[in-house]
């Protein structure tokens, strides 16, 4: 009786057919066809724009570019920028800890309706927030009287910019963070917290060093939207020239004034931050997949 297993085992082996080494593949010119369509499709759509930005913004020379560069209120955009970014992406990386957290560890009513409303951004447009901040916030607005007696500014002005961009850009360390730590599940946890961790010192030595990759990766995401976050912006900054513009609406203005060098000089950086984002953005990634590789293997 002891071999029945092992008999039923090999019968059943045999009775399926042998996979053959092509079945699975499609014929060599499929592949060629798939990948000259992918190549076609990036060189239009990324490298030549990208090449042209570079290509016009150094046109006339270096000392061109660097004057466009530290020109006054180029100069004004680039630090409200970093400012902005400053502000904005730390407040959604506690957010977003915090948010994961509480979803992909405890249930809880309303768990739904959180998760609903960390997607809205992604389905209003910028335009539509910045409206909204503009009901709220301007002279006509609901809070309008009352900041306008206190002499408190919001819009058209730092504030406004940086709430706007904490709008657009919350979702995205709580949706890296949310999936990953539900995949995790809460084993380890609960073993520090029966050992007797504290709760901040089970977050700090089990639960950040399992989703730092995560974390990272989610704060690259929402720092690049930060940065180039235009509609929301747009509506709510006013575009006062060397007060509120960041570089994206700084290009814009340059463009129309037709200071081609200029706008493609400013449009420059953003393209640099791109190809950083994307380079450290490849790293985080493969880090993430030997982390779940790993996991996985356990």
């Amino acid at each position: 009786m002891s071999g029945a297993p092992d008999s039923f085992i090999a019968a059943a082996a045999r009775a399926e057919p042998p996979l053959t080494p092509g079945a699975t593949l499609e014929p060599w010119w499929v592949r060629a066809l798939l990948i000259a369509v992918a190549l076609v499709f990036l060189t239009l759509f990324l490298f030549v724009p990208l090449v042209a930005v570079f290509y016009e913004a150094l046109k006339k020379g270096w000392d061109v570019y660097v004057a466009s560069i530290v020109e006054p209120d180029a100069w004004s955009a680039i630090k409200l920028t970093l400012i902005t970014a400053a502000i904005a992406v730390p407040l959604n990386l506690v957010f977003g800890v915090a948010a994961a957290w509480a979803i992909a560890k405890f249930e809880f009513r309303g768990k739904n309706v959180l998760l609903t409303l960390i997607d809205l951004p992604f389905s209003v447009s910028p335009v539509i927030s910045g409206l909204i901040y503009v009901l709220l916030f301007g002279m006509q607005g609901y809070f309008g009287p009352w900041l306008r007696e206190h002499d408190i500014k919001i819009l058209f002005a730092v504030p406004g910019i940086v709430l706007a961009t904490i709008f657009v850009t919350f979702p995205f360390v709580a949706r890296e963070l949310i999936p990953l730590m539900q995949s995790q599940g809460s084993e380890e946890e609960e073993a520090a917290l029966v050992l007797g961790a504290s709760g901040w010192r089970t977050f700090w030595h089990v639960t950040l060093p399992n989703i730092k990759w995560g974390l990272l990766y989610g704060v690259i995401l929402c720092n690049a939207r930060a940065m180039g976050e235009f509609g929301a912006v747009s509506v709510v900054s006013g575009h006062i020239r060397g007060e509120t513009n960041t570089i994206p609406l700084q290009v814009e203005i340059l463009y129309n004034e037709f200071n081609i060098t200029g706008a493609f000089a400013v449009a420059s950086l953003l393209a640099f931050l791109a190809l950083v984002t994307l380079a450290i953005k490849s790293v985080v990634e493969w880090r993430i997949q030997r982390q779940l590789a790993v996991t996985d293997s356990h």
